[in-house]
């Protein structure tokens, strides 16, 4: 009877063990489901604030904090100060075609939207709470001139890309409200705008915007837009405020309740006893009197009455606990807490606050880059314009416009239209350094005089450094030393003119 008795106790063992497995198996399911669950719910509420509703609510939250939060303003307006506070210079080395770039740049309808220091302070922090910013540019066919709008965000409805190619936009759709007079009511609107690259052969009057929908295509009004913190294959731009603005919040909440507590602390600074309650009566009257005289009051007590100030030990909070807090935000923005602080920390240097280290400047120069892409694009389109016009300030060069699939491009000969677009450094280098390298570039003699010009107005923060170049530059872009006479000038052209073989009217186009 012993076999059986044990083989059944190893049987009831390995069910047990069985058992437990099961129910171990059990809980790793329940897990598993319980994480799977968080994932999805993340991903669900990524693609809602991915996308273009959700980017657009998200804008609006954006822009209340960017005026209300302090730490959000200086923020953005810290990182406009660090791309656009210098300036930026833009030309390029031929007459024509720079003198088409600095009126356009310098037209006030311009200055207005893109190229002002209000207009690029305002477009910069836009990309930092809305992540997205949509120029117009408006065009005379006839003329080539060419202007430019802002389009809200809010009325871009959609994007219509290249039939299998996501990435390439070839349309924006538009839906705004406006007044009509001649109807006397406001009406909503609907168009298309070509990406400012999409210009092809055949143009046709309306595109599909929707489900049994089309609307009109503007085509004389192409739309460039700058986007940023875009993922692979996102349409729209994220805002830098975005994932900046919910530790914002929670600094903001700890400084009130620091506050807060603070406050509670000091309205009970003293603690008196006494023996009754006829006597503890007695105790806060004059309590009272005492903080009605403020601070340094004295309290007239009896023997058997005891007044002692209230324990605080174990009672304060440190403000500089919220500091990791503060640190996330400065993250979030690509700035060091220091400089958004302005304030070293307990342990710091007043130095560390004041220095712009090598990863943030590298940060704010791939913003500059940003803004340099869309002033190339657009000023390329503007000259393009001025050259395929009928009456273009740049229709000699009508004959080097070429159509390279859908998009139009000038090939400038010489690099007669290349654009210089310059932002002055953003390292603390010494003037005196930039100005000895700059002067030994120079004397090595393979420096165009213009140029090494240039490169010392940028270094002594010479504003307006194109239009003085341009001043001590002749019609064929040959430099005019600024000491020379005008009789000078007249004999270096003329013996230019001598060498080249040519003769005749000094002041003819070389």
């Amino acid at each position: 009877m012993t076999a059986p008795v044990q083989e059944t106790t190893q049987h009831t063992g390995e069910l047990a063990t069985a058992l437990f497995k099961i129910e171990q198996l059990q809980e790793s399911i329940q897990d598993l489901q319980r994480e799977d669950r968080g994932w999805t719910q993340l991903t669900m509420q990524g693609e809602r604030d991915m996308s273009r509703e959700g980017i657009i609510a998200h804008a609006e939250q954006h822009r209340v904090m960017a005026i209300a939060n302090p730490l959000i303003r200086r923020g953005l307006h810290l990182v406009s100060a660090y791309v656009f506070g210098q300036g930026v210079g833009t030309s390029t080395d031929d007459e024509a075609t720079n003198g088409v770039v600095q009126d356009w740049l310098d037209d006030p309808s311009v200055r207005k939207v893109f190229s002002g220091a209000q207009a690029q302070e305002r477009n910069q922090i836009a990309l930092g709470t809305d992540g997205n910013v949509f120029f117009a540019l408006p065009t005379n066919p006839m003329s080539g001139e060419v202007t430019i709008r802002d389009i809200p965000m809010e009325e871009i409805t959609g994007m219509i890309t290249a039939p299998g190619d996501r990435e390439t936009v070839q349309f924006y759709v538009r839906q705004w409200s406006e007044y009509v007079p001649e109807a006397g009511r406001t009406m909503v609107r609907k168009a298309a705008y070509p990406a400012l690259r999409h210009a092809p052969r055949t143009r046709h009057r309306r595109v599909t915007v929707g489900p049994n929908e089309t609307a009109p295509v503007q085509w004389d009004t192409p739309v460039y837009h700058v986007a940023v913190n875009q993922l692979k294959g996102q349409q729209w731009g994220t805002a830098d405020a975005f994932s900046a603005v919910g530790w914002a919040r929670m600094y903001s909440e700890f400084l009130h309740d620091w506050h807060r507590l603070v406050k509670a602390l000091s309205r009970i600074a003293w603690k008196a006893t006494g023996k009754n309650a006829s006597q503890s009566q007695q105790m806060r009257a004059q309590m009272a009197g005492l903080d009605a005289n403020g601070a340094g009051g004295s309290a007239v007590l009896t023997g058997d009455t005891d007044l002692v100030p209230m324990p605080k030990t174990g009672a304060t909070i440190d403000s500089e606990s919220a500091r990791p807090i503060a640190t996330m935000v400065a993250a979030a923005l690509g700035l060091p807490v220091t400089t958004l602080m302005s304030d070293p920390g307990q342990t710091g240097a007043r130095a560390v606050a004041e220095t712009l280290n090598l990863p943030t400047r590298l940060i704010m120069e791939a913003k500059q880059e940003v803004w340099r892409e869309a002033r190339r694009q657009i000023l390329e389109y503007v000259m393009l314009q001025a050259a395929v016009a009928p009456q273009g300030r740049l229709r000699k060069y009508r004959r080097h416009v070429v159509q390279v699939g859908d998009h139009r491009r000038v090939e400038w000969p010489g690099g007669e239209g290349t654009l210089t677009i310059a932002f002055p450094p953003l390292d603390d280098t010494p003037v005196e350094t930039l100005t000895q390298a700059i002067a030994q570039a120079d004397a090595t003699e393979k420096m165009p005089p213009a140029t090494t010009m240039r490169l010392l107005l940028r270094a002594l923060r010479v504003r307006d450094v194109d239009e003085i170049v341009s001043q001590f530059t002749d019609d064929a872009g040959n430099f005019i030393h600024p000491q020379a006479t005008v009789e000078q000038a007249e004999g270096a052209a003329a013996m230019r003119a001598a060498r080249a073989g040519r003769s005749g009217n000094l002041n003819q186009r070389e």
